[in-house]
Parts: structure tokens; C-alpha cells; sequence
């Protein structure tokens, strides 16, 4: 089962709170100094990486919004919590980013065709290293509380600077080769570059927001998972219409659960529980709904929607 399922609302929300600081702190820096240093150089590639950073500063600061609405409680008219709001953070860093890949492309095309010489193309590398290594230390510790929770939102946030590692180190190659050879042409190649990876990044991004928003289900370990916690004690022998969704840091479980039809109320009423309690121990920021049903005797119900479902994809 993956480590990201195991962690407590209250954590998960400590950790993403304090590495979407970090990355509000770091774009807003980048963005600074790479706008001084396109406006000083005129190098396409630092524009390119300009624009990524000034995106990414404004999705960095959804980011950090989204990950606190994400972990409050529910209240009256949201019963289920606020998760998804991180899958909506992801929608608009995807979209952003697919217009900063088509600007950027834009640009890169235009200078393809008016080559032009760069202007100090010493500052361009000395900022583009620094840029580098800041963005690889905030993606190292993105990745580092990625193993720990299953963010959405930090997910999308760093694929975001993942992309821009990656035009820090073409712009570094690309200013160096227009730089020895006194034209812009490389120059302009590693804007087109930086446009594409940010393009497949922000693809990535928009399938991943999109499937915790039409609620996809945990991966099938994960579900594999929850069967073998609650079919444990003998006296609860099967699971089916077991249906599980995520919504930020929260994950969603419902099922029905076979019991031995000759247990008193009161006693399967404790099983249940017993149950989900181990459920829980593996699933700490879970919300579980389980039915009971008398093995055997059950009449088929849940309506129509319930019984393809489990004709589809039976759990057990």
C-alpha cells in the first residue's frame, strides 16, 4: 500500500502548508530576478523561464490556498470536506501553464526568424544557475513530502517545477551556445524546448486533477488493502460494492460488508466497527460508510447503479 495513504489528516496538511510556503517564496524570488535579467539581456530562454516562474508564483500561491481549504473540516453545506479544492488548483496550474507554453512558443518562433545577439549573456548564466539550484532544492523537498501524502495540489505544483528545472538547465545550454557562437539561434531552440516540456507537463497535470475530480478510484492495491483489513475476523467474510474515491487529503470509503446472518445486532454492530477501526489504522484520513448485510439472506439492493457496478469490477 503506498506510505502517502498512512499519514494523518492534521500531518499531511502540516507538511503541504509548509512546502507550498517554500514555493510561494521560491517563484516570487525567480520571478524577480529573471525579469531583471531578460529586460538586461533580451534572451528569449530567460523569457521563457521568466514567464514559467511568474505562472508557476501565481499557481504556487493557489497552491498555498488550496492545500489550507482542502485540509478545514466540513461544515453544513460541504459534508464531505473541502479536498477538492486542491483538484481545482491543479486545473488552473494546467491551464496556465498551457498558456505559458504557447506564448513562449510564440516568442521562440519570432526570434527563429529575427535572430538577434544577446545582451550580457554572463548575468543570464549566473541567475539561471542560481535558478537552478533553488528550484532543485525546492522540488527535492516536494518529492520528499510527496512520499509522505498524496497532495494533488503539491503534485501539479511540482510537476510545475520539474518543467522549469528543466528550461533553467536548456536556457544555461542555450545562452552558452548563442553566446560562443554569437547568434541567437540556439537561443530561440531552447525557448521551443522549454514550450514543449512545459506543454506535456501541463498534460500530466490535467489528467491527474481530472481524475480525482470525476472520482476515480484508489489504486487497486489500495483496495486490495481494505478487503484483507476487513475480512480479518472470519465472522465478516466478504466485501462487495466496495466503491472508494480521493478528495485532497481525505479518501473516501464505502462498502457492504457479509456477516454471519446468526450474529445478534449488537454483536455485529461491534465487528463492524472492529473493522472499521482497522481500516482506519492503515487509512488514517479516511471516511468510511459501511452496510451490513446477513450472508446469503440479503435481498439484491442499492439499485440498478450498484449492481453494475459490482458486475463490472466485483471486489472480492
Amino acid at each position: 500500500m503506498p506510505a502517502a495513504f498512512a499519514l494523518p489528516i492534521d500531518e499531511s496538511a502540516r507538511l503541504t502548508r509548509r512546502v507550498t510556503a517554500f514555493s510561494v517564496a521560491t517563484a516570487a524570488l525567480l520571478t524577480a530576478l529573471k525579469g531583471g535579467v531578460w529586460a538586461a539581456s533580451g534572451s528569449v530562454s530567460v523569457l521563457a523561464s521568466f514567464a514559467d516562474s511568474g505562472l508557476d508564483l501565481v499557481a504556487a500561491l493557489g497552491t498555498f490556498w488550496a492545500v489550507r481549504f482542502a485540509a478545514s473540516p466540513p461544515d453544513a453545506q460541504h459534508q464531505f470536506g473541502h479536498g477538492k479544492a486542491e483538484a481545482f488548483a491543479s486545473l488552473m496550474q494546467a491551464g496556465l501553464v498551457f498558456a505559458s507554453a504557447a506564448l513562449i512558443g510564440q516568442e521562440a518562433v519570432r526570434h527563429l526568424v529575427e535572430p538577434h545577439r544577446l545582451e550580457r549573456p554572463v548575468l543570464g548564466v549566473a541567475v539561471m544557475a542560481f535558478s537552478t539550484v533553488l528550484t532543485l532544492a525546492l522540488v527535492t523537498a516536494q518529492t520528499w513530502v510527496l512520499r509522505k501524502t498524496r497532495s494533488i495540489a503539491v503534485t501539479g505544483d511540482r510537476a510545475h517545477y520539474l518543467a522549469d528545472l528543466a528550461s533553467n538547465l536548456i536556457a544555461l545550454a542555450a545562452i552558452g551556445a548563442s553566446a560562443l557562437a554569437g547568434i541567437g539561434g540556439f537561443d530561440a531552440f531552447g525557448g521551443l524546448a522549454v514550450a514543449a516540456i512545459l506543454l506535456w507537463g501541463a498534460i500530466d497535470v490535467f489528467r491527474r486533477a481530472s481524475g480525482e475530480l470525476l472520482d476515480e478510484e484508489l489504486p487497486r492495491e489500495a483496495r486490495a488493502r481494505i478487503v484483507a483489513l476487513m475480512t480479518a475476523d472470519p465472522r465478516l467474510t466478504g466485501v462487495h460494492q466496495l466503491r472508494t474515491r480521493a478528495s485532497g487529503p481525505i479518501i473516501h470509503i464505502q462498502m457492504h460488508a457479509d456477516l454471519d446472518p446468526e450474529l445478534s445486532l449488537e454483536t455485529a454492530h461491534e465487528v463492524v466497527v472492529a473493522a472499521e477501526k482497522r481500516v482506519l489504522g492503515a487509512f488514517p484520513a479516511a471516511d468510511i460508510l459501511i452496510h451490513a448485510d446477513p450472508r446469503g439472506r440479503a435481498e439484491p439492493h442499492g439499485g440498478a447503479f450498484a449492481e453494475s457496478y459490482d458486475a463490472r469490477e466485483p471486489a472480492r
